[in-house]
Protein backbone atom coordinates (compact mmCIF):
# COMPACT_ATOMS: atom_id res chain seq x y z
CA UNK A 1 0.00 0.00 0.00
CA UNK A 2 1.25 3.50 -0.85
CA UNK A 3 1.83 5.85 2.07
CA UNK A 4 -0.06 8.37 -0.06
CA UNK A 5 -3.34 6.74 0.95
CA UNK A 6 -3.22 7.74 4.64
CA UNK A 7 -5.22 8.84 6.49
CA UNK A 8 -8.09 7.08 4.75
CA UNK A 9 -10.64 9.07 6.79
CA UNK A 10 -9.27 12.50 7.56
CA UNK A 11 -10.49 14.70 10.37
CA UNK A 12 -12.15 13.52 13.57
CA UNK A 13 -12.88 9.82 12.83
CA UNK A 14 -11.60 7.99 15.93
CA UNK A 15 -11.93 4.39 17.16
CA UNK A 16 -12.48 2.81 13.72
CA UNK A 17 -14.13 -0.59 13.36
CA UNK A 18 -14.48 -2.43 10.06
CA UNK A 19 -16.14 -5.51 8.58
CA UNK A 20 -16.39 -7.00 5.09
CA UNK A 21 -19.45 -8.38 3.32
CA UNK A 22 -18.53 -9.96 0.00
CA UNK A 23 -16.23 -7.45 -1.67
CA UNK A 24 -17.54 -4.41 0.21
CA UNK A 25 -16.21 -2.98 3.46
CA UNK A 26 -18.14 -1.06 6.10
CA UNK A 27 -16.59 1.13 8.76
CA UNK A 28 -17.91 3.00 11.81
CA UNK A 29 -16.24 5.54 14.09
CA UNK A 30 -17.01 7.31 17.36
CA UNK A 31 -19.22 10.42 17.33
CA UNK A 32 -19.18 11.59 20.99
CA UNK A 33 -21.63 14.49 21.43
CA UNK A 34 -22.22 15.08 17.71
CA UNK A 35 -25.51 14.18 16.01
CA UNK A 36 -26.34 12.09 14.04
CA UNK A 37 -24.23 9.49 15.79
CA UNK A 38 -21.90 6.73 14.58
CA UNK A 39 -21.21 7.52 10.92
CA UNK A 40 -21.19 4.52 8.56
CA UNK A 41 -18.78 4.51 5.61
CA UNK A 42 -18.58 2.09 2.68
CA UNK A 43 -15.61 1.18 0.48
CA UNK A 44 -14.63 -1.23 -2.24
CA UNK A 45 -10.88 -0.94 -1.64
CA UNK A 46 -10.37 0.17 2.01
CA UNK A 47 -8.92 3.45 0.74
CA UNK A 48 -11.75 5.48 -0.77
CA UNK A 49 -14.69 5.71 1.65
CA UNK A 50 -18.23 7.00 1.10
CA UNK A 51 -20.44 8.18 3.95
CA UNK A 52 -23.72 6.28 3.51
CA UNK A 53 -25.57 6.97 6.75
CA UNK A 54 -25.54 7.03 10.53
CA UNK A 55 -26.52 4.39 13.06
CA UNK A 56 -28.10 6.88 15.47
CA UNK A 57 -30.12 9.32 13.37
CA UNK A 58 -33.22 9.59 15.55
CA UNK A 59 -33.07 11.59 18.81
CA UNK A 60 -34.73 8.84 20.82
CA UNK A 61 -31.90 6.43 19.96
CA UNK A 62 -29.38 8.31 22.12
CA UNK A 63 -30.12 11.03 24.67
CA UNK A 64 -27.11 13.36 24.58
CA UNK A 65 -28.54 16.55 26.09
CA UNK A 66 -26.58 17.71 29.12
CA UNK A 67 -23.41 15.86 28.17
CA UNK A 68 -19.94 17.25 27.70
CA UNK A 69 -18.98 17.05 24.03
CA UNK A 70 -16.23 14.52 24.78
CA UNK A 71 -18.76 12.21 26.42
CA UNK A 72 -21.65 10.72 24.47
CA UNK A 73 -21.25 7.90 21.96
CA UNK A 74 -17.89 6.21 22.40
CA UNK A 75 -16.20 3.45 20.44
CA UNK A 76 -18.53 1.29 18.35
CA UNK A 77 -17.92 -2.06 16.64
CA UNK A 78 -19.60 -3.18 13.40
CA UNK A 79 -20.03 -6.84 12.44
CA UNK A 80 -22.15 -8.81 9.94
CA UNK A 81 -23.70 -12.24 10.47
CA UNK A 82 -26.35 -14.17 8.50
CA UNK A 83 -27.57 -11.14 6.59
CA UNK A 84 -27.75 -8.82 9.58
CA UNK A 85 -25.43 -5.95 10.52
CA UNK A 86 -24.77 -5.46 14.22
CA UNK A 87 -23.30 -2.38 15.89
CA UNK A 88 -22.48 -2.36 19.60
CA UNK A 89 -21.50 0.85 21.32
CA UNK A 90 -22.08 2.75 24.53
CA UNK A 91 -22.90 6.10 26.08
CA UNK A 92 -20.36 7.77 28.36
CA UNK A 93 -21.11 10.35 31.03
CA UNK A 94 -18.40 12.21 32.96
CA UNK A 95 -15.78 10.11 31.08
CA UNK A 96 -17.28 6.87 32.40
CA UNK A 97 -19.22 4.21 30.55
CA UNK A 98 -22.89 4.59 31.49
CA UNK A 99 -24.55 2.04 29.18
CA UNK A 100 -23.80 -0.47 26.43
CA UNK A 101 -26.28 -1.16 23.63
CA UNK A 102 -26.70 -3.11 20.40
CA UNK A 103 -28.52 -2.07 17.23
CA UNK A 104 -29.22 -4.03 14.04
CA UNK A 105 -29.99 -3.39 10.37
CA UNK A 106 -30.22 -5.35 7.16
CA UNK A 107 -28.95 -2.32 5.22
CA UNK A 108 -25.93 -0.54 6.73
CA UNK A 109 -27.22 2.73 5.26
CA UNK A 110 -30.19 2.33 7.59
CA UNK A 111 -32.65 2.40 9.07
CA UNK A 112 -31.10 0.95 12.22
CA UNK A 113 -33.18 -0.44 15.04
CA UNK A 114 -33.75 1.29 18.34
CA UNK A 115 -30.91 0.46 20.73
CA UNK A 116 -31.30 -2.54 23.02
CA UNK A 117 -29.47 -1.87 26.26
CA UNK A 118 -27.43 -4.80 27.48
CA UNK A 119 -26.68 -5.92 31.01
CA UNK A 120 -23.07 -4.91 30.62
CA UNK A 121 -20.63 -2.51 32.20
CA UNK A 122 -17.65 -0.61 30.92
CA UNK A 123 -16.74 0.78 27.51
CA UNK A 124 -15.61 -0.22 24.01
CA UNK A 125 -17.87 -3.23 23.40
CA UNK A 126 -17.16 -5.59 20.53
CA UNK A 127 -18.85 -8.65 19.02
CA UNK A 128 -17.25 -11.91 17.93
CA UNK A 129 -19.07 -14.59 15.93
CA UNK A 130 -17.42 -17.96 16.51
CA UNK A 131 -17.33 -20.83 14.00
CA UNK A 132 -20.01 -22.68 15.97
CA UNK A 133 -22.49 -19.82 15.43
CA UNK A 134 -22.34 -18.46 18.97
CA UNK A 135 -21.91 -14.73 19.46
CA UNK A 136 -19.80 -13.22 22.21
CA UNK A 137 -19.60 -9.68 23.55
CA UNK A 138 -16.32 -8.34 24.90
CA UNK A 139 -15.76 -5.01 26.63
CA UNK A 140 -13.39 -3.18 28.98
CA UNK A 141 -14.06 -2.26 32.60
CA UNK A 142 -12.24 -1.48 35.83
CA UNK A 143 -10.58 -4.56 37.27
CA UNK A 144 -12.88 -6.34 39.69
CA UNK A 145 -10.00 -7.93 41.60
CA UNK A 146 -7.85 -5.21 43.20
CA UNK A 147 -4.87 -7.57 43.12
CA UNK A 148 -5.09 -7.87 39.32
CA UNK A 149 -2.03 -7.10 37.24
CA UNK A 150 -3.61 -3.98 35.76
CA UNK A 151 -6.24 -1.35 36.66
CA UNK A 152 -8.54 -2.52 33.88
CA UNK A 153 -9.70 -5.82 32.46
CA UNK A 154 -11.32 -7.26 29.36
CA UNK A 155 -14.30 -9.55 29.84
CA UNK A 156 -16.56 -11.71 27.68
CA UNK A 157 -20.11 -13.01 27.84
CA UNK A 158 -22.34 -14.77 25.33
CA UNK A 159 -24.97 -12.74 23.44
CA UNK A 160 -28.26 -14.48 22.61
CA UNK A 161 -28.93 -13.18 19.10
CA UNK A 162 -32.62 -14.06 19.09
CA UNK A 163 -33.35 -12.22 22.33
CA UNK A 164 -30.49 -9.69 22.09
CA UNK A 165 -29.55 -10.25 25.69
CA UNK A 166 -26.43 -11.49 27.45
CA UNK A 167 -26.59 -15.01 28.85
CA UNK A 168 -24.34 -17.31 30.81
CA UNK A 169 -21.27 -16.59 32.84
CA UNK A 170 -19.01 -13.57 32.58
CA UNK A 171 -15.36 -14.53 31.98
CA UNK A 172 -12.47 -12.19 32.70
CA UNK A 173 -10.08 -12.54 29.77
CA UNK A 174 -7.04 -10.35 30.32
CA UNK A 175 -5.62 -7.41 32.23
CA UNK A 176 -3.38 -6.19 29.42
CA UNK A 177 0.27 -6.40 28.48
CA UNK A 178 1.58 -3.11 29.83
CA UNK A 179 2.08 -2.94 33.56
CA UNK A 180 -0.07 -0.34 35.28
CA UNK A 181 -1.91 0.63 32.08
CA UNK A 182 -5.66 0.56 31.59
CA UNK A 183 -6.62 -1.90 28.83
CA UNK A 184 -9.47 -1.10 26.43
CA UNK A 185 -10.65 -1.40 22.82
CA UNK A 186 -10.93 -5.22 22.65
CA UNK A 187 -11.53 -7.05 19.38
CA UNK A 188 -11.50 -10.85 19.12
CA UNK A 189 -10.60 -13.02 16.10
CA UNK A 190 -10.14 -16.72 15.31
CA UNK A 191 -7.09 -17.37 13.13
CA UNK A 192 -5.58 -20.77 12.37
CA UNK A 193 -7.44 -22.37 15.26
CA UNK A 194 -6.28 -19.83 17.82
CA UNK A 195 -8.20 -16.95 19.40
CA UNK A 196 -6.44 -13.61 19.10
CA UNK A 197 -7.49 -10.73 21.35
CA UNK A 198 -6.38 -7.23 20.32
CA UNK A 199 -6.52 -4.31 22.73
CA UNK A 200 -5.52 -0.68 23.13
CA UNK A 201 -3.29 0.39 26.01
CA UNK A 202 -1.22 3.34 27.14
CA UNK A 203 -3.99 5.96 27.15
CA UNK A 204 -5.22 7.94 24.17
CA UNK A 205 -2.18 10.15 23.67
CA UNK A 206 1.52 9.63 22.87
CA UNK A 207 1.81 6.23 24.62
CA UNK A 208 -1.19 4.73 22.81
CA UNK A 209 -0.44 1.20 21.55
CA UNK A 210 -1.87 -2.01 20.10
CA UNK A 211 -1.31 -5.08 22.30
CA UNK A 212 -2.48 -8.69 22.02
CA UNK A 213 -3.09 -11.98 23.79
CA UNK A 214 -3.95 -15.47 22.53
CA UNK A 215 -5.89 -18.50 23.77
CA UNK A 216 -6.97 -21.99 22.69
CA UNK A 217 -10.56 -21.36 23.84
CA UNK A 218 -12.73 -18.29 23.36
CA UNK A 219 -13.17 -17.79 27.11
CA UNK A 220 -9.46 -18.23 27.83
CA UNK A 221 -7.14 -18.41 29.58
CA UNK A 222 -5.32 -15.78 27.47
CA UNK A 223 -1.56 -15.46 27.33
CA UNK A 224 0.03 -12.10 26.56
CA UNK A 225 1.71 -11.90 23.17
CA UNK A 226 5.29 -11.17 24.29
CA UNK A 227 5.85 -8.96 21.25
CA UNK A 228 3.40 -6.38 22.65
CA UNK A 229 3.11 -3.55 21.83
CA UNK A 230 2.54 -4.77 18.29
CA UNK A 231 2.08 -1.26 16.92
CA UNK A 232 2.89 2.05 18.59
CA UNK A 233 4.66 5.31 17.82
CA UNK A 234 5.63 6.01 21.43
CA UNK A 235 9.27 5.32 20.64
CA UNK A 236 9.53 7.37 17.46
CA UNK A 237 9.85 10.74 19.15
CA UNK A 238 7.77 13.91 18.93
CA UNK A 239 8.99 14.71 15.43
CA UNK A 240 7.25 11.79 13.74
CA UNK A 241 4.32 13.08 11.65
CA UNK A 242 1.87 10.48 13.03
CA UNK A 243 1.35 10.04 16.77
CA UNK A 244 -1.05 8.39 19.26
CA UNK A 245 -1.46 5.26 17.11
CA UNK A 246 -3.72 2.51 18.44
CA UNK A 247 -7.24 1.03 18.70
CA UNK A 248 -6.89 -1.48 15.84
CA UNK A 249 -9.51 -3.62 14.11
CA UNK A 250 -8.63 -6.28 11.52
CA UNK A 251 -10.28 -7.26 8.25
CA UNK A 252 -9.34 -9.62 5.44
CA UNK A 253 -9.83 -9.14 1.72
CA UNK A 254 -11.49 -11.67 -0.61
CA UNK A 255 -8.00 -12.66 -1.78
CA UNK A 256 -6.82 -13.39 1.75
CA UNK A 257 -4.78 -10.26 2.50
CA UNK A 258 -5.15 -8.69 5.92
CA UNK A 259 -5.37 -5.05 6.95
CA UNK A 260 -5.92 -3.05 10.11
CA UNK A 261 -7.69 0.23 10.62
CA UNK A 262 -6.16 2.25 13.45
CA UNK A 263 -6.50 5.73 14.84
CA UNK A 264 -3.73 8.30 14.92
CA UNK A 265 -3.14 12.04 14.90
CA UNK A 266 -1.09 14.40 12.76
CA UNK A 267 0.49 16.97 15.08
CA UNK A 268 2.14 20.19 13.99
CA UNK A 269 4.72 21.63 16.38
CA UNK A 270 3.57 19.21 19.06
CA UNK A 271 -0.18 19.85 18.94
CA UNK A 272 -3.03 18.54 16.79
CA UNK A 273 -6.37 20.07 15.84
CA UNK A 274 -7.82 17.52 13.40
CA UNK A 275 -8.65 14.99 16.08
CA UNK A 276 -7.92 11.29 15.88
CA UNK A 277 -8.13 10.10 12.28
CA UNK A 278 -8.48 6.69 10.63
CA UNK A 279 -5.37 5.13 9.08
CA UNK A 280 -4.91 1.88 7.16
CA UNK A 281 -2.04 -0.52 7.94
CA UNK A 282 -1.09 -3.80 6.18
CA UNK A 283 -0.99 -6.92 8.36
CA UNK A 284 0.80 -10.23 7.94
CA UNK A 285 0.45 -13.30 10.13
CA UNK A 286 3.43 -14.98 11.73
CA UNK A 287 3.36 -18.08 13.99
CA UNK A 288 3.30 -15.66 16.95
CA UNK A 289 0.31 -13.66 15.63
CA UNK A 290 -0.42 -10.54 13.58
CA UNK A 291 2.42 -8.34 12.32
CA UNK A 292 1.41 -4.72 11.77
CA UNK A 293 3.08 -2.72 8.99
CA UNK A 294 5.58 -5.50 8.21
CA UNK A 295 9.00 -4.19 7.29
CA UNK A 296 8.17 -0.70 8.53
CA UNK A 297 6.58 -1.06 11.94
CA UNK A 298 4.96 2.36 11.67
CA UNK A 299 2.14 4.27 10.01
CA UNK A 300 3.53 6.41 7.20
CA UNK A 301 2.29 9.58 5.54
CA UNK A 302 2.66 10.65 1.94
CA UNK A 303 5.13 13.27 0.89
CA UNK A 304 2.91 16.35 0.85
CA UNK A 305 4.87 17.82 -2.01
CA UNK A 306 3.53 15.00 -4.17
CA UNK A 307 -0.07 15.25 -2.98
CA UNK A 308 -2.81 17.47 -4.36
CA UNK A 309 -4.38 19.66 -1.66
CA UNK A 310 -7.92 18.49 -2.45
CA UNK A 311 -10.94 20.13 -4.01
CA UNK A 312 -13.17 22.86 -2.64
CA UNK A 313 -16.39 21.57 -1.08
CA UNK A 314 -19.48 23.79 -1.08
CA UNK A 315 -22.39 23.18 1.25
CA UNK A 316 -25.41 21.97 -0.73
CA UNK A 317 -28.52 23.15 1.10
CA UNK A 318 -30.71 20.98 -1.12
CA UNK A 319 -29.04 17.72 -0.09
CA UNK A 320 -28.83 15.87 3.21
CA UNK A 321 -26.52 17.77 5.53
CA UNK A 322 -25.70 14.54 7.38
CA UNK A 323 -24.60 12.75 4.21
CA UNK A 324 -22.38 15.72 3.40
CA UNK A 325 -20.62 15.12 6.71
CA UNK A 326 -22.28 17.97 8.60
CA UNK A 327 -23.29 17.51 12.23
CA UNK A 328 -25.20 19.28 14.97
CA UNK A 329 -24.59 19.16 18.72
CA UNK A 330 -26.35 16.54 20.87
CA UNK A 331 -29.50 16.32 18.77
CA UNK A 332 -31.31 17.33 15.57
CA UNK A 333 -31.84 21.02 14.77
CA UNK A 334 -34.34 20.63 11.93
CA UNK A 335 -36.68 23.18 13.54
CA UNK A 336 -33.84 25.73 13.69
CA UNK A 337 -31.93 25.00 10.46
CA UNK A 338 -33.84 24.60 7.20
CA UNK A 339 -33.08 24.80 3.45
CA UNK A 340 -34.89 27.58 1.62
CA UNK A 341 -34.48 28.73 -1.98
CA UNK A 342 -30.99 27.34 -2.36
CA UNK A 343 -29.81 28.68 0.98
CA UNK A 344 -29.74 27.53 4.58
CA UNK A 345 -31.84 29.52 7.03
CA UNK A 346 -30.85 29.58 10.71
CA UNK A 347 -33.07 30.69 13.58
CA UNK A 348 -31.16 31.95 16.63
CA UNK A 349 -31.63 29.57 19.55
CA UNK A 350 -31.86 30.17 23.27
CA UNK A 351 -29.19 27.49 23.76
CA UNK A 352 -25.73 28.92 23.29
CA UNK A 353 -22.70 27.13 21.92
CA UNK A 354 -21.16 27.06 25.39
CA UNK A 355 -24.22 25.26 26.77
CA UNK A 356 -24.92 21.54 26.89
CA UNK A 357 -28.02 21.43 24.73
CA UNK A 358 -28.66 21.49 20.98
CA UNK A 359 -27.95 25.03 19.75
CA UNK A 360 -28.48 26.28 16.22
CA UNK A 361 -25.23 24.87 14.88
CA UNK A 362 -24.16 22.76 11.90
CA UNK A 363 -20.54 22.12 11.05
CA UNK A 364 -18.18 19.85 9.18
CA UNK A 365 -14.87 18.38 10.26
CA UNK A 366 -11.66 20.20 9.58
CA UNK A 367 -9.91 17.52 7.54
CA UNK A 368 -6.74 19.25 6.38
CA UNK A 369 -3.92 20.91 8.32
CA UNK A 370 -4.33 23.94 6.06
CA UNK A 371 -7.68 25.17 4.79
CA UNK A 372 -9.70 28.26 3.87
CA UNK A 373 -13.44 28.61 4.51
CA UNK A 374 -15.83 31.35 3.46
CA UNK A 375 -19.40 31.95 4.60
CA UNK A 376 -21.67 34.43 2.81
CA UNK A 377 -24.73 35.31 4.84
CA UNK A 378 -27.31 37.96 5.54
CA UNK A 379 -29.27 38.54 8.70
CA UNK A 380 -32.70 39.97 9.35
CA UNK A 381 -34.45 41.05 12.52
CA UNK A 382 -31.63 40.58 15.02
CA UNK A 383 -32.33 41.99 18.46
CA UNK A 384 -30.47 42.10 21.75
CA UNK A 385 -27.66 39.56 21.97
CA UNK A 386 -28.72 37.53 18.93
CA UNK A 387 -25.86 36.72 16.57
CA UNK A 388 -25.10 34.47 13.61
CA UNK A 389 -22.09 33.59 11.56
CA UNK A 390 -19.02 31.41 11.28
CA UNK A 391 -17.68 29.17 14.06
CA UNK A 392 -14.49 27.16 14.49
CA UNK A 393 -15.43 24.70 17.21
CA UNK A 394 -13.38 22.29 19.29
CA UNK A 395 -15.54 21.92 22.39
CA UNK A 396 -18.34 23.78 24.18
CA UNK A 397 -15.62 25.47 26.25
CA UNK A 398 -13.17 26.13 23.41
CA UNK A 399 -14.22 27.79 20.14
CA UNK A 400 -13.96 31.00 18.10
CA UNK A 401 -16.85 32.76 16.39
CA UNK A 402 -16.90 35.43 13.69
CA UNK A 403 -20.48 36.65 13.68
CA UNK A 404 -22.93 39.41 12.88
CA UNK A 405 -24.61 41.03 15.85
CA UNK A 406 -25.75 44.41 17.15
CA UNK A 407 -23.52 46.95 18.85
CA UNK A 408 -24.63 49.06 21.82
CA UNK A 409 -26.30 51.56 19.48
CA UNK A 410 -28.20 48.87 17.61
CA UNK A 411 -26.03 48.97 14.49
CA UNK A 412 -24.96 45.76 12.77
CA UNK A 413 -21.33 44.81 13.37
CA UNK A 414 -18.96 41.90 12.81
CA UNK A 415 -17.20 40.64 15.93
CA UNK A 416 -14.70 37.90 16.63
CA UNK A 417 -14.99 36.19 20.02
CA UNK A 418 -12.91 33.42 21.60
CA UNK A 419 -14.46 31.17 24.23
CA UNK A 420 -12.69 29.28 27.01
CA UNK A 421 -13.73 27.99 30.42
CA UNK A 422 -12.80 31.44 31.76
CA UNK A 423 -15.49 33.05 29.60
CA UNK A 424 -15.68 34.95 26.33
CA UNK A 425 -13.04 37.34 25.03
CA UNK A 426 -13.80 39.92 22.37
CA UNK A 427 -10.94 39.74 19.86
CA UNK A 428 -12.08 42.32 17.30
CA UNK A 429 -15.10 44.19 15.99
CA UNK A 430 -15.86 46.15 12.82
CA UNK A 431 -18.94 47.76 11.24
CA UNK A 432 -20.81 45.35 9.00
CA UNK A 433 -21.10 46.33 5.32
CA UNK A 434 -24.49 46.59 3.69
CA UNK A 435 -26.02 43.53 2.07
CA UNK A 436 -24.71 39.99 2.29
CA UNK A 437 -21.52 39.68 4.32
CA UNK A 438 -18.72 37.23 3.54
CA UNK A 439 -16.81 35.96 6.57
CA UNK A 440 -13.56 34.05 6.21
CA UNK A 441 -11.25 31.85 8.23
CA UNK A 442 -7.90 30.41 7.23
CA UNK A 443 -6.18 27.70 9.22
CA UNK A 444 -2.50 26.91 8.75
CA UNK A 445 0.51 25.59 10.65
CA UNK A 446 0.64 28.65 12.90
CA UNK A 447 -2.82 30.14 13.42
CA UNK A 448 -6.49 30.51 12.61
CA UNK A 449 -6.96 33.90 10.93
CA UNK A 450 -10.39 35.53 10.66
CA UNK A 451 -11.39 38.22 8.21
CA UNK A 452 -14.16 40.06 6.39
CA UNK A 453 -14.51 40.59 2.65
CA UNK A 454 -14.54 44.27 1.71
CA UNK A 455 -17.43 44.92 -0.73
CA UNK A 456 -16.32 46.19 -4.11
CA UNK A 457 -12.69 45.41 -3.39
CA UNK A 458 -10.73 42.24 -4.02
CA UNK A 459 -9.33 42.11 -0.53
CA UNK A 460 -10.07 40.78 2.92
CA UNK A 461 -10.03 42.94 6.05
CA UNK A 462 -8.08 41.02 8.72
CA UNK A 463 -9.92 41.03 12.03
CA UNK A 464 -8.44 38.50 14.45
CA UNK A 465 -6.03 35.65 14.85
CA UNK A 466 -5.60 32.89 17.41
CA UNK A 467 -2.68 30.50 17.72
CA UNK A 468 -3.34 27.13 16.19
CA UNK A 469 -2.65 25.51 19.56
CA UNK A 470 -5.58 27.39 21.10
CA UNK A 471 -7.91 24.89 19.40
CA UNK A 472 -5.68 21.86 19.88
CA UNK A 473 -6.50 18.80 21.95
CA UNK A 474 -3.30 19.31 23.93
CA UNK A 475 -4.47 22.73 25.15
CA UNK A 476 -8.27 22.32 25.11
CA UNK A 477 -8.40 18.71 26.35
CA UNK A 478 -11.02 16.15 25.39
CA UNK A 479 -11.17 13.65 22.55
CA UNK A 480 -12.38 15.76 19.63
CA UNK A 481 -11.13 17.52 16.51
CA UNK A 482 -12.02 20.93 15.13
CA UNK A 483 -15.28 21.41 13.24
CA UNK A 484 -15.94 24.44 11.01
CA UNK A 485 -19.46 25.65 10.35
CA UNK A 486 -22.25 28.10 11.08
CA UNK A 487 -24.38 28.99 14.09
CA UNK A 488 -27.01 31.38 15.41
CA UNK A 489 -27.77 31.95 19.10
CA UNK A 490 -28.56 34.56 21.74
CA UNK A 491 -32.34 34.49 21.52
CA UNK A 492 -34.26 35.01 24.77
CA UNK A 493 -37.33 33.16 23.49
CA UNK A 494 -39.31 32.86 20.23
CA UNK A 495 -37.71 35.15 17.67
CA UNK A 496 -38.40 36.50 14.21
CA UNK A 497 -34.67 36.86 13.49
CA UNK A 498 -33.21 34.87 10.64
CA UNK A 499 -29.74 34.24 9.28
CA UNK A 500 -29.56 33.10 5.66
CA UNK A 501 -26.41 31.21 4.70
CA UNK A 502 -26.18 31.85 0.98
CA UNK A 503 -22.91 29.99 0.52
CA UNK A 504 -20.35 28.07 2.56
CA UNK A 505 -17.19 26.80 0.89
CA UNK A 506 -14.38 24.80 2.50
CA UNK A 507 -11.16 24.68 0.47
CA UNK A 508 -8.08 22.59 1.38
CA UNK A 509 -4.80 24.46 0.97
CA UNK A 510 -1.49 23.09 -0.24
CA UNK A 511 1.57 22.93 1.95
CA UNK A 512 3.49 26.21 1.56
CA UNK A 513 6.57 26.03 -0.62
CA UNK A 514 9.78 26.14 1.47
Amino acid sequence: MRALDNPVLAGCHPDPSVCRVGETYYLVTSSFGYFPGIPVHRSEDLIEWELIGHVLDRPEQAVLHGLDMSDGVWAATIRHHDGVFYVVSGIARERTGASIFVVTATDPAGPWSDPVELDAEGIDPSLFFDDDGRCWLTAARDAVDPSATGPGELWIRELDLAALRLVGETHVLWHGALSGQWVEGPHLYLHDGRYVLLAAEGGTERHHAVTAATAAAVTGPYTTDPRSPLLTHRHLGPGHPVQNVGHADLVDTPSGQWWAVVLGVRPVAGTHVLGRETFLVPVDWSPEGPVFAPGAGAVLLPDESDAAPGRAEALDSGASLALQGWSSLRGPVADLVAPQDGALVLIPSTTRLEGRGAPTFVARRQQHPRFHATCRLRVDGLTGDEQAGLVVFMHQDRFVTLALGLDAAGALEVRAIARTTAGSELLARAPAPDGPVTLQVTGDDAAYSFGLDVPGQARTLPLAEVDRSFLSTEEAGGFLGVHVGVFADGALGPTSARATIEEFVYTPQAQPTP
